[in-house]
């Protein structure tokens, strides 16, 4: 099963592959780093929240635990159907592309976290989203956008490991072409070869900016970790932006 022309997050975000190489996932770390968020936005229980490619909903769930009203989008109907069973009166979640509108003025906040953004081939698709962001959200509504920091990444890229988890060798390289960064997952599993590939452009601060600034965004604050530590382009493991709509 190889990825070929149809964009590479459709097919490899709805196996079960995908969710094996990445059960390991810190959810205590994700729970402290939505707290340190809520502590910092101050927002009114009455807040209507979006969780836009919320997978199969770990961040959506908590902050619905925290008293808001979430709604989560992801692409991958797996992620989505794994999430339904959370669902109550004020937490839903469906299928969406976030390149188009959901509902128009209607969120608070939208969260877009662990690095959901700059999925696409055409860096057109990064203002599509942000135009959709924007309509969706209420006037003064903001944005929090949980992104990798790209300097430090390219600047400590492990061009290959293999790592082991439930009996499938999961064989990794890395490689940066200038724009994206590539992430080449290949492995057996029950006598047949599989081979994905996952691709992110490779984001920098200055042109996240640029980009909320042409999609009608202020930008508030930026954040270097999940405790919203200060940003430095040398250390810091995460780009975390908190920005207003204009």
């Amino acid at each position: 099963m190889t990825l070929k022309k149809e964009e590479w997050f459709k097919t490899w975000f709805d196996t079960s592959y995908y969710h094996i190489l990445y059960q390991n996932r810190d959810f205590e770390e994700a729970e402290r780093f939505i707290t340190n968020l809520l502590d910092y936005l101050k927002l009114p229980g009455s807040a209507n929240c979006l969780d836009l490619a919320c997978g199969k909903g770990r961040h959506a769930v908590y902050l619905n635990k925290k008293g808001l009203k979430v709604t989560g989008l992801d692409l991958s109907e797996n992620s989505i159907s794994e999430a339904k069973p959370f669902e109550n009166e004020t937490l839903a979640f469906d299928v969406h592309d976030m390149r188009t509108v959901y509902k128009e003025n209607t969120y608070d906040v939208v969260f877009n976290l662990f690095t959901s953004f700059g999925y696409f081939d055409n860096y057109e698709d990064n203002l599509k989203m942000l135009n959709s962001v924007n309509a969706m959200l209420v006037p003064k509504g903001l944005v929090v956008i949980d992104f990798m920091n790209a300097d430090f990444v390219l600047n400590n890229l492990v061009g290959e490991e293999l790592t082991v988890i439930d009996d499938i060798e999961f064989h990794i390289t890395r490689e940066y072409d200038g724009s994206h960064i590539y992430k080449n997952i290949n492995f057996t599993d029950q006598g047949e070869d599989f081979s994905f590939q996952e691709k992110v452009q490779a984001i920098k601060k200055e042109e996240f900016e640029m980009l909320l600034e042409k999609t009608g965004f202020e930008v508030l604050d930026v954040f270097g970790d999940f405790s919203l530590n200060p940003f430095s382009k040398e250390t810091s493991d995460r780009l975390i932006i908190i920005a207003k709509k204009k």
